[in-house]
């Protein structure tokens, strides 16, 4: 199987320069980072691909098997990394994707050399002395909401997700980006997403890293921030001067300021 093609792999920016690689979110697709590639390119070598069963992935390779745990996803990650011989690259990872950066940080170790985790949260749902959000009969209903009308539950959720509701248009592209998702893929990506538990997996997170969070976001409250922050031996919390679950789209200036700091000094 060609890797490149199977995760619609974009190789961008400047050949000489250090490689970061931008991992999309649940529902998402490489195109959600449009407005942060222009504020990398001059100075590094970027690396874009859709998750298989996102965006322009190449759909036969789907496997629920595979893709029923986090495992599979990192697994195509390293892929990736191995295909274009990627050393030391900068994983940024959005939502979700920042635990599957852990995991393939972890699988590879000579592939990825830093982390920046944009709004990421290691477990959705509370537990005993954590916040992550939701309780379970929230995660249980939104999956069977999910289940039942895939399209309805789009449009709902996509707004709530987005927040900044004085800017619809967001909340209109990222549901259009999740109506475009096959259902039967997404609710095997949602469940793996919103069932998942990767605590453990932070401490064992030992490469550079920068935590983003954002003021107010539903999906991954501050406690989530705080609770990767602490996990992860050295890291760097940054606040984000945004709202929602998507500050690479509804405030991409301070996102991309953010990264770019913390890529500067890795060099």
């Amino acid at each position: 199987m060609d890797i490149v093609r199977r995760n619609n792999v974009t190789l961008i920016g400047n050949p000489q320069g250090p490689t970061v690689v931008l991992a999309h979110g649940f529902g998402c697709d490489q195109n959600m980072w449009r407005l942060t590639v222009p504020a990398l390119v001059d100075d590094y070598r970027v690396v874009l691909f859709d998750y298989v069963g996102s965006g322009r992935s190449d759909l036969s390779s789907f496997s629920e098997d595979r893709y029923a745990s986090l495992d599979g996803y990192a697994q195509d990650v390293v892929e990736v990394c191995e295909a274009l011989d990627l050393r030391d690259a900068v994983f940024v990872g959005h939502s979700v994707s920042a635990m599957t950066g852990a995991l393939a940080a972890a699988m590879a170790p000579e592939r990825i050399g830093a982390l920046v985790m944009v709004a990421p949260s290691p477990r959705y749902i509370d537990d005993d002395g954590y916040r992550g959000g939701f309780s379970a009969q929230d995660i249980d209903e939104l999956l069977e909401s999910l289940d039942s009308n895939y399209l309805g539950w789009s449009a709902a959720m996509a707004p709530v997700i987005m927040g900044n509701p004085e800017r619809p248009e967001l909340g209109e592209e990222l549901k259009n980006s999740f109506c475009a998702t096959d259902p039967d893929m997404a609710r095997v990506f949602a469940r793996t997403t919103f069932l998942s538990d990767s605590r453990d997996d932070l401490k064992r997170v030992s490469v550079p890293t920068l935590v983003l969070e954002c003021t107010q976001d539903v999906i991954a409250p501050r406690e989530v921030g705080a609770f990767v922050h602490q996990a992860i031996p050295g890291s760097t919390l940054v606040t984000l001067d945004a709202t929602g679950h998507c500050p690479h789209m509804s405030a991409p200036d301070v996102t991309n300021e953010a990264i770019r700091s913390f890529l500067a000094g890795l060099r």
